[in-house]
């Protein structure tokens, strides 16, 4: 079609144009209301200013049967827009508020956390005085390991989440806790290698999994590094369909003779074995060449 034969089909159709993209203008940034009154003001001006030919091809209709067929279309493509984008906004509405209702709650959580780790900080800090005013020297002793055993547990309660409230990777908080350890026991000679871990806990298995890790590396330092003799252990986390691999390994003196761990009177053993029958998982100790395996295995509880 050239352009001579095309202005005439511009000429008639353009008031029309016109008043369709002045009423979506007006529904979109006004609403349905505003589109509708621009749409009834086309209508009236279709009405009064009707020129023969155009809108409806091939339709022979009066001017006012124009106006009104004009003025339903219009209206209609108003009240349309106007409601999307009426729901639209109602809808980034709601996505901010529970925006703001999520932020609210993490940090009333973290702020829990805070509270329930101060909480027990102050009873490990407790049972700390309560062993320094025993005269027994194995209560005392006992006390002062229990003592240790809650503060790590509210250490760990701390470090569930990063400054930004995300929850932090297994390896990130088991290098800082192992690292302790091994200054706390004097071993210096002794170095830890951490594989794995890349990706959190759930909140409920971290501190279970954190404890078995330490009464570990623990068991590790106190028996098969005495004597100030060097090693490395390597602690290693594997996930593979839904279950998680947690494995300690050393190269230390290795187990005693006739070792079964199901008649161990340790009360770290004791303790590792609770925690992995929490975690509904098992635990075992094999003797390697040389040294000891520890591996926890259990099922990964969903976020």
């Amino acid at each position: 079609m050239t352009v001579s034969n095309s202005a005439p089909w511009v000429r008639d159709h353009f008031p029309f144009m016109a008043y369709l993209l002045a009423t979506l203008a007006a529904a979109y940034f006004g609403g349905p209301g505003p589109g509708a009154l621009v749409a009834l003001s086309a209508g009236f001006a279709t009405f009064f200013g009707f020129r023969s030919g155009g809108f409806f091809v091939g339709v022979t209709q009066t001017p006012l049967a124009t106006a009104i067929s004009l003025m339903i279309l219009l209206g209609g493509s108003a009240l349309l827009l106007g409601s999307l984008k009426r729901s639209r906004d109602h809808l980034a509405a709601e996505r901010e508020r529970y925006a703001a209702l999520a932020e609210s709650r993490d940090l009333l959580y973290r702020e829990l956390q805070h509270r329930v780790s101060n909480n027990i900080t102050i009873i490990a800090g407790l049972l700390h005085i309560q062993a320094g005013a025993v005269s027994d020297s194995e209560a005392r002793r006992a006390l002062a390991e229990a003592a240790a055993r809650i503060g790590l547990v509210a250490r760990i309660q701390r470090q569930l989440h990063d400054r930004t409230g995300e929850p932090t990777p297994f390896r990130l908080f088991a290098e800082e806790l192992l690292t302790d350890a091994i200054a706390a026991s004097g071993a210096s000679g002794v170095s830890v290698q951490i594989e794995g871990g890349e990706t959190p806990l759930h909140q409920d298995q971290a501190t279970p999994v954190s404890l078995v890790l330490l009464e570990c590396v623990n068991n590790a330092l106190e028996h098969g590094y005495a004597a100030g003799r060097g090693g490395k252990i390597q602690v290693r986390m594997t996930e593979t369909a839904g279950r998680a691999v947690l494995s300690i390994t050393d190269d230390g003196c290795g187990l005693p003779a006739g070792f079964q761990l199901s008649a161990s009177k340790s009360l770290g053993l004791r303790i590792v074995r609770t925690m992995a029958s929490q975690l509904e998982g098992g635990f075992s100790m094999t003797p390697a060449d040389p040294g000891v395996v520890c591996r926890l295995e259990f099922p990964l509880a969903t976020w």
